[in-house]
């Protein structure tokens, strides 16, 4: 009965053992559960690709041309010969002086030049007579020497009434204000009796010439140089002679096309911008000086970059940036790009890139370095949501 009794125990006690190893296996199991599926991320494959640069900028315009009518002499405003507002020739009469008084001058200077050539006539025969007495010692040397003498201090004084007579003369053609340049011409701020003077501050009247036309625009001396550079580098020549554009509220373009001329040699010191002046056919003259315009400067055409989405791109601390790439084992990692400027919703970029490269516009906040991920792509122009990620996703397989 003994031997019996610790048999039974033996078996229960196993059973026991049996049982309790069991129940902690299924708790292990049931703990660790089915493994997570790796996060969805989309992706776009990136291609290198020959993108035009531009630049918008604002600026306004200026005229071509602009001269200020004034008068040269003082005098009565007889006539006003223009309409305002109209179109008028370099060289046409604007108004008219009183030329009364610079006619009887010039009267006064041609009489004193006719008197002081009458002088010298006179003079230069009695020298001639004196030269051929002096030889025969008919009169002194002294004689002769004072009417040589004589002869040409009147030359001298016909030399000066000359130049009187030049000067009255040029006097009397002030009296008739010309336009200095074609062009239209605004309103004339003095009317017929007026008083005006040689040289007065006021201007008579403003002839603006409108076609062509400058726009100048501002833009960062920082971007300048960066644009100078990548065009220099890709060959493109210099920033001169790019076309631009003026684009109107509607995007759309309100003028004929026109050219950049120049940029500034100075920086300003308050805004750290560079001022740049294009030039503009205006025909129809629909740009006035003075008006608030944006510009489109076609900076050229950059061959081998990369339009990264801009939701794609990550900036550090420091300035630098990165995307993240899913490699063909479907696992991210990081690369440092260089990205120039946003065109757009997308940087230009123009190292850091290979082609071919899937990098990460949707579900950036998932990935990690050397994680695993479901890539799903997405349309490079216009990226997709997840949300339309499983159909593409099946297509894909």
């Amino acid at each position: 009965m003994r031997g019996l009794g610790f048999v039974v125990h033996t078996t229960v006690l196993g059973a026991a053992l049996a049982l309790a190893t069991g129940c902690d296996g299924i708790d292990a199991t049931a703990q660790q559960g089915p493994q997570r599926p790796p996060p969805e991320v989309g992706v776009v494959t990136l291609q290198p690709q020959t993108v035009d640069v531009t630049t918008e900028l604002t600026g306004r315009t200026a005229a071509f041309r602009q001269a200020e009518v004034r008068p040269q002499v003082n005098g009565i405003i007889r006539k006003r010969l223009f309409e305002e507002g109209s179109m008028v020739q370099a060289g046409q009469q604007l108004y008219q002086v009183d030329p009364a008084p610079y006619e009887a001058a010039l009267e006064t200077a041609k009489a004193e030049l006719a008197r002081a050539q009458a002088a010298v006539n006179s003079s230069r025969t009695k020298a001639a007579r004196y030269r051929d007495l002096v030889a025969s010692r008919a009169v002194s040397q002294q004689d002769y020497d004072d009417i040589a003498a004589t002869l040409l201090e009147n030359e001298a004084s016909v030399a000066a009434a000359k130049a009187a007579v030049r000067t009255a003369q040029i006097n009397l053609e002030y009296t008739r204000v010309l336009s200095p340049i074609s062009g239209r011409i605004g309103r004339s701020v003095v009317t017929e009796g007026a008083l005006v003077t040689a040289n007065q501050v006021q201007a008579l009247a403003t002839v603006t010439q409108l076609d062509p036309i400058y726009v100048d625009v501002t833009q960062s001396s920082a971007e300048l140089l960066r644009l100078r550079r990548g065009l220099a580098t890709a060959g493109k020549g210099g920033a001169d002679g790019r076309p631009v554009s003026l684009i109107g509220d509607d995007g759309a373009p309100v003028a004929q096309q026109g050219e950049l001329q120049f940029s500034e040699v100075n920086v300003e010191e308050s805004t750290g911008s560079v001022r740049l002046r294009a030039l503009f056919p205006n025909p129809a003259e629909e740009l006035l000086p003075g008006l608030f315009v944006r510009a489109r400067v076609t900076w050229g055409s950059l061959d081998g970059v990369y339009m990264v989405p801009q939701q794609s791109l990550v900036r550090r601390p420091d300035g630098s940036a990165f995307v993240w790439t899913v490699g063909p084992d479907q696992v991210v990692s990081q690369k440092v790009v260089r990205a120039e400027r946003a065109i757009g919703d997308k940087w230009l970029v123009t190292d850091g890139i290979a082609p071919a490269d899937r990098v990460v516009v949707e579900g950036i906040q998932k990935v990690a370095p050397g994680a695993r991920v479901n890539a799903v792509a997405l349309d490079a122009g216009k990226p997709v949501g997840l949300a339309e990620a499983p159909a593409a996703a099946s297509a894909a397989n």
